[in-house]
C-alpha cells in the first residue's frame, strides 16, 4: 500500500466534478486500499479521491473513531444520494485538503446512498449523524464542492488566505 499526497485547497482538482468509475479491477482496489491508508495515517474519517489528484468517483470513510473500537473502513464507488431526511443536523466540519479549519455545516440528519463496491456490486444504504454528515461531505468533493462552500463569502476568503500560506509556506520548507 501507499500513502497518497493530499492537496491543499486552492487547488483546481478540486473544484472538478469528477467521472464515473468504469472499470471495476485490481488497480481499483489498490487505489481504494491506498485511499484507506493515506485518510487513516491524515488521520481523518473520509476521503475523496480528487483529494488524491484523481477524478474519479471514488470515496472511503470510516466514522468508527473510538480508540477502542473496530475500525469499519468504507469504500464506495460511483455513490449518489437517493433520498435525504427534512430533519437536519449541524457538525463542525474539517477537511483533509483544509487542515486546521473547522466550521458549523447545516446538512439532512439522514441519508440514504446506493453506491457499488470495487467489484462492481450494488449497495444501499442509511446513514445518520455523522456518518451521514461524512458521506454528503465526501460526495460534495466528487461534485467539486468543499465544505466551506457553504459559509459566507468573508468567512470562506479568511480560510482560503490560510490555505494559500500554508501551501507557501510549505513550498519553502
Amino acid at each position: 500500500m501507499t500513502l497518497k499526497p493530499i492537496l491543499i485547497h486552492p487547488d483546481p482538482r478540486l473544484k472538478k466534478v469528477c467521472d464515473p468509475v468504469t472499470e471495476f479491477d485490481s488497480d481499483l482496489a489498490r487505489l481504494a486500499d491506498d485511499m484507506l491508508e493515506t485518510m487513516y495515517d491524515a488521520p481523518g474519517i473520509g476521503l475523496a479521491a480528487p483529494q488524491i489528484g484523481l477524478t474519479k468517483r471514488l470515496l472511503v470513510m470510516d466514522c468508527a473513531k473510538e480508540a477502542d473500537g473496530t475500525p469499519e473502513p468504507m469504500v464506495l464507488v460511483n455513490p449518489a444520494v437517493t433520498w435525504e431526511s427534512e430533519d437536519k443536523n449541524v457538525y463542525e466540519e474539517g477537511c483533509l485538503s483544509i487542515p486546521g479549519q473547522y466550521a458549523e455545516v447545516e446538512r439532512p440528519k439522514m441519508v440514504r446512498v446506493s453506491w457499488l463496491d470495487v467489484e462492481g456490486k450494488s449497495h444501499e444504504e442509511e446513514f445518520d449523524e455523522l456518518w451521514a454528515t461524512c458521506v454528503q461531505h465526501e460526495i460534495d468533493h466528487l461534485n467539486g464542492v468543499l465544505f466551506i462552500d457553504y459559509l459566507k463569502p468573508l468567512k470562506r476568503q479568511m480560510i482560503t488566505k490560510k490555505m494559500q500560506k500554508l501551501k507557501r509556506e510549505k513550498a519553502r520548507s
